[in-house]
């Protein structure tokens, strides 16, 4: 074989490993904020529908639950993202100076709701003011914050809530919290009643929800598995909302038996009619929109309200480096 042949095959066999170490994937873990159910349809349908594939992912996801600290766990090493879920968690990142940031914001509204009985007088939020309500630990620092700044509601109307309805079935005039896509159905399953159902951030509560984070080791270092991530994530929410649901909604029955198709239906129903995905922002720059501004208000807000101090850096919480950016899924 003469010299130059020899050469010429030695740069084709150096093209082929170079190809074949193009198109290997990356191992990539989420944990996800809850038990596996719809409001993570988007991470779900780009599982299943192979989007993760096309963009050479290999994605483990881990759903979450009551005992387990996702953040922690993220911060530790042991995942390369998770969802969070609601604007209050990023700050608090940065308030504590864990390098965790969100990219990506899977929900513009966040699902967070109270819940109250039909024919009890309490069908709005000024008329709830001063009735005991029952909420989680978690609603302390959060969603109760804007209640209490904007709506005046106090302390002393909080009762616990552990994510048990029974106590709200029995009293006629209880009010509870809730996820739009979650309890208002469960209770009208369990009583046949349809509840007064308030999403808060059709009355002013701007948290984003369902976010996307990552920590900053990651950006610095894998700046392409973010951006193939996010982009694939978002290409899946768009598909499970857009399309046909049915593959994403069986791996979530897998991971979590107590989803049921009826359940799952309803709640990606609620999904799309809330406009939890598409609206606002999403409408004009797509799916998994951001905006300082918008960043800006909720901060705004949060240290009027004196939840965090005047000097945090609310802008180390996010960033907008990966959306609406071209990711590569071939070859």
């Amino acid at each position: 074989m003469s010299r130059r042949l020899l050469r010429a095959f030695g740069l084709a066999l150096s093209s082929l490993v170079t190809l074949t170490a193009a198109r290997a994937d990356d191992n990539v873990t989420i944990g996800t904020d809850w038990r596996a159910e719809a409001s993570h349809g988007g991470i779900y349908q780009a599982q299943a529908a192979g989007i993760y594939k096309k963009y050479h992912l290999n994605v483990t996801i881990v759903q979450g639950g009551p005992n387990l600290n996702q953040a922690q766990l993220l911060a530790a090493g042991h995942y390369d993202f998770i969802v969070s879920s609601n604007s209050f968690e990023p700050l608090n990142f940065v308030q504590n100076n864990v390098p965790i940031v969100v990219v990506a914001a899977g929900f513009q509204k966040d699902p967070q709701v109270l819940i109250a009985h039909q024919g009890a007088g309490n069908d709005t939020l000024e008329a709830m003011k001063g009735k005991p309500i029952m909420i989680s630990s978690d609603a302390r620092p959060s969603y109760w914050q804007f209640l209490r700044v904007k709506y005046g509601y106090s302390d002393d109307q909080i009762r616990p809530y552990n994510y048990s309805l029974q106590p709200f079935l029995v009293d006629k005039k209880a009010i509870v919290q809730g996820y739009l896509t979650d309890e208002p159905y469960a209770i009208e399953l369990a009583s046949g009643e349809k509840p007064v159902t308030i999403l808060l951030a059709d009355h002013g509560y701007k948290s984003y929800a369902e976010f996307i984070a990552t920590t900053q080791a990651n950006i610095d270092t894998r700046a392409d598995v973010v951006q193939r991530f996010v982009t694939a994530t978002l290409e899946g929410w768009k598909g499970y909302i857009h399309g046909d649901a049915t593959a994403a909604n069986e791996l979530i029955k897998k991971d979590n038996p107590e989803m049921t198709d009826a359940i799952l239906a309803h709640s990606r129903a609620g999904i799309i009619a809330g406009g939890l995905v598409e609206s606002g922002d999403a409408k004009k720059h797509g799916i998994g929109t951001m905006t300082d501004a918008r960043w800006k208000q909720f901060a705004d807000f949060a240290i009027g309200a004196g939840i965090f101090p005047k000097d945090i850096d609310y802008k180390k919480a996010y960033t907008l480096r990966f959306l609406h950016a071209k990711a590569t899924a071939a070859p």
